[in-house]
């Protein structure tokens, strides 16, 4: 999976917010931009964002959408830090396994 777009979404803090509100909450896109001093069609523009990058679902429910975190989007994320968490413990355990054979 590209995990591009995630990283795209990730990075703008008003982005991050949104997520932060949309933990407790579904939101339309109205009850978001209530928390932010932007247009609603600034507001739209992120979560567009945050759902091309996997981060929300948007589903109709009449005339509104309804945007709810998706927290499977972090997958992503989740596995970028995994490899190098992974490449950083294989790194310094190399490191104490030759420091400790110059000790002896």
């Amino acid at each position: 999976m590209d995990s591009q777009p995630t990283f795209r979404a990730l990075a703008d803090p008003t982005r991050r917010d949104i997520l932060i509100l949309l933990r407790d909450q579904s939101m339309t896109i109205g009850e978001v931009a209530q928390n932010f001093d932007m247009t609603r069609a600034a507001v739209k523009k992120h979560l567009t964002v945050l759902s091309d990058g996997g981060l929300i679902t948007v589903k109709a429910r009449g005339r509104e959408r309804i945007n709810t975190l998706d927290p499977t989007g972090m997958a992503p994320l989740r596995d970028w830090l995994t490899f190098f968490d992974a490449f950083w413990d294989d790194r310094l355990n190399a490191l104490k396994t030759a420091i400790e054979k110059d000790l002896q």
